[in-house]
C-alpha cells in the first residue's frame, strides 16, 4: 500500500526545484489558465498566512512527456540520478507563483498576461488587499513588484522611504519561511497515480489511457513521443482516408502484439522499453492491415469498415505473418472478418472478445478453422429482418462494404463513384442513395422500416443523388439511364441489382425488388463465409 508523504517546502525550495528540473508538471495536466488577478489573490493570502491548499507530488524514477515551457521559460529535464516529482494536484497555483516570481510573459490565445505585473501595495492596510496590478495612477514609491521584494538587493529597497522599510522586510519575511503543504507520493505505479490524478480532479474529464502512455512512454534520448508518432500515423492514414482510426485502436495493436490482450489494466502494465521497441513494427502492421481492407476487401474509406477492432485483430494477424495471405488461410480470414461483422460480435466487450479473438488469429495463422460459439445462417430473412439502415451499426457497414467490394459504377455512364469518409458520416449522406426514392415510397403508403432499409440502399455519387434521380420512380430514371450507359446491365450488377424486369424496377415493384435485392445480397455474403458445422460448437 501507498503511504502518502505529509511535507512542506519554502518558496525558495519550490522554485529552485522547478528550476532544476525536479518538480515536472505532466502534459496530461490542463493548461495554465490561471489570469494575473487569480495570481495576485493567490500572494495576497500567502502574505496574510492563509493556506493556499495542498500540492500533491508524485516522485517516480519514471520519465514522462511533461510541459517543458513556461511562459518561454525553458524547465530543464530533471537531473541523472534523481528522481522527477510530478504534480498531480496544484498545478495552476504552482505555475502561478513560478509565473509571477520569475516575471513570465504567458501567450494567450487571445492575449499575453505579464505576471511581472504584480505589485504590493505597501499603503494598504492589512485587512484590505495588499496585492494589486494596477498601479498605473499611483506613486512607484508605494508600490513594489513581487520580483523586486524577494530578489532585489539593499540598493533596490533603500530607494524606498524608510516609513516602508519594516513593512518591505515584514512582507519579504512572510514570503521567504511561508511553508507550502505537500504531500509526496513515492514509487507509486503510473496507473496508481494518474487514479489519484483523476480522483482530485472529480469536476474535470478523467485521464484517457492514450493520455496516460503518451506520458509513461516519452524518452527523449530514443526520441520517442507517443503523441508525435500517432500524428505522423494519422497523416500518413489520411492520404489513403483512414485517418478515423482512434488512439484507443493503436494502442490496442501495440497491447495484443506484446502480451495478447488489451484492457485498460494490460496496456497500462506494458513496459515501457518493450512498447518503444515494437511500435515501428506495430505501425508497419497496422499500415499492412489497412492496405488488405482497402485492395483486397475494397474498402476505400475507414468510415465503412464494421469495426476499428478489425484493424486490432488484422494487425496482429499481419505483425506474425508478413506476406498477404493466400490460399485457405485468407479463406480463413475471410470467414473472420465477416462473421465478426455480421454477428455485430465488437459491439460490446471489446476488450475482451480481442483477447479471445487473438487467440482464433493464432489458430488461423497455423492453417486451421478456429471454433465459434455463434452459429452465423446468413439468409435472406436475416437479411431482411436485420436491415433498417443506421450507419453506425456493424450489420449494416457489412452490407455496405459488401457493395463497395463490388465497385459500384455510376449508373449515368458506368463511371467509378468515388466513396468519400466526409461524405459516410451519417444516413442521408451524399453517397447512399435509396434506389426506390423515399419521397416516393410514402406517397405509395410504405411502411419506413422497408424504405429505410439496407436492401433499398445503393451507393451513388452526390450529382446523380441529388440532381437526376431525386423522388422520381426508378421506372421513369432507370428508362433514361438504360438510353445513356450502354453497359446498364453490367452497371447494375455491381450495385447487386440484377435484370431489371426481374427485379421488378421497370414495373415500380417495390416488393419485387426487395425479396430478390435481399436474396442475392445473401447469396453473396455467403461466398465469404465458411459453412462447415465443425467450428461451431465451442466457446472461447
Amino acid at each position: 500500500m501507498y503511504q502518502p508523504e505529509p511535507q512542506s517546502m519554502t518558496f525558495s525550495t519550490l522554485i529552485s526545484d522547478i528550476d532544476k528540473g525536479i518538480i515536472k508538471i505532466p502534459q496530461f495536466q490542463r493548461d495554465f489558465v490561471w489570469t494575473i488577478n487569480q495570481s495576485a489573490k493567490l500572494i495576497d493570502s500567502i502574505l496574510k498566512g492563509y493556506p493556499i491548499g495542498t500540492f500533491i507530488l508524485w516522485e517516480s524514477g519514471e520519465e514522462l512527456r511533461s510541459i517543458k515551457n513556461i511562459g518561454g521559460a525553458e524547465l530543464p529535464p530533471t537531473p541523472i540520478g534523481s528522481k522527477a516529482q510530478y504534480v498531480l494536484d496544484g498545478q495552476q497555483r504552482m505555475t502561478s507563483l513560478y509565473a509571477t516570481l520569475k516575471g513570465l510573459l504567458v501567450q494567450r490565445e487571445t492575449r499575453k498576461d505579464n505576471f511581472a505585473e504584480l505589485y504590493i501595495d505597501l499603503e494598504a492596510e492589512e485587512d484590505g488587499q495588499l496585492v494589486v496590478t494596477d498601479i498605473e495612477d499611483r506613486n512607484p514609491k508605494e508600490v513594489i513588484s513581487l520580483r523586486d521584494l524577494l530578489e532585489g538587493d539593499i540598493s533596490v529597497l533603500i530607494e524606498y522611504p524608510k516609513s516602508y522599510h519594516s513593512k518591505l522586510t515584514d512582507y519579504k519575511n512572510r514570503m521567504n519561511t511561508y511553508r507550502f503543504s505537500t504531500i509526496l507520493l513515492r514509487d507509486a505505479t503510473i496507473d496508481v497515480a494518474t487514479e489519484v490524478f483523476t480522483r482530485l480532479n472529480v469536476g474535470g474529464k478523467s485521464l484517457t489511457v492514450f493520455e496516460i502512455m503518451v506520458a509513461k512512454t516519452y524518452d527523449a534520448s530514443k526520441n520517442f513521443d507517443l503523441s508525435e508518432k500517432y500524428d505522423d500515423l494519422l497523416t500518413r492514414l489520411e492520404q489513403v482516408e483512414y485517418e478515423t482510426i482512434p488512439e484507443s485502436t493503436v494502442l490496442q495493436v501495440v497491447s495484443t502484439i506484446l502480451v495478447k490482450e488489451c484492457t485498460r489494466q494490460h496496456i497500462l502494465r506494458l513496459e515501457k522499453a518493450d512498447f518503444i521497441d515494437v511500435w515501428d513494427e506495430a505501425v508497419d502492421a497496422i499500415e499492412r492491415a489497412i492496405e488488405y481492407f482497402r485492395n483486397y476487401y475494397r474498402i476505400p474509406v475507414s468510415r465503412l469498415l464494421p469495426y476499428n477492432g478489425l484493424v486490432v485483430t488484422f494487425a496482429y494477424f499481419f505483425y506474425h505473418h508478413k506476406s498477404k495471405p493466400t490460399g485457405y488461410m485468407r479463406e480463413l480470414l475471410d470467414d473472420f472478418f465477416w462473421r465478426v461483422s455480421l454477428s455485430e460480435r465488437y459491439s460490446s466487450a471489446l476488450e475482451t472478445r480481442l483477447g479471445q479473438d487473438i487467440k482464433r488469429i493464432d489458430v488461423i495463422l497455423k492453417g486451421e478453422l478456429p471454433k465459434y460459439d455463434l452459429k452465423l445462417n446468413v439468409t435472406k430473412d436475416l437479411i431482411i429482418n436485420n436491415g433498417h439502415f443506421s450507419v453506425n451499426r456493424s450489420f449494416i457497414k457489412s452490407i455496405l462494404c459488401l457493395m463497395a467490394y463490388h465497385e459500384p459504377k455510376s449508373f449515368s455512364d458506368n463511371s467509378v463513384v468515388r466513396i468519400n469518409n466526409s461524405f459516410l458520416k451519417q444516413a442521408n449522406s451524399k453517397n447512399y442513395h435509396h434506389f426506390f426514392p423515399k419521397a416516393y415510397l410514402q406517397k405509395q403508403g410504405e411502411d419506413m422500416f422497408y424504405i429505410n432499409h439496407i436492401v433499398n440502399i445503393t451507393i451513388v455519387d452526390d450529382f446523380l443523388n441529388k440532381n437526376i434521380i431525386r423522388a422520381k420512380a426508378p421506372s421513369e430514371y432507370m428508362k433514361d439511364f438504360v438510353e445513356q450507359n450502354s453497359k446498364l446491365r453490367e452497371t447494375m450488377k455491381d450495385h447487386l441489382i440484377g435484370d431489371l424486369n426481374e427485379f421488378g424496377v421497370l414495373k415500380d415493384d417495390y416488393e419485387t425488388f426487395f425479396e430478390k435485392r435481399a436474396e442475392l445480397i445473401a447469396e453473396e455474403l455467403n461466398k465469404w463465409l465458411i459453412t462447415s458445422k465443425s467450428n461451431l460448437v465451442e466457446t472461447m
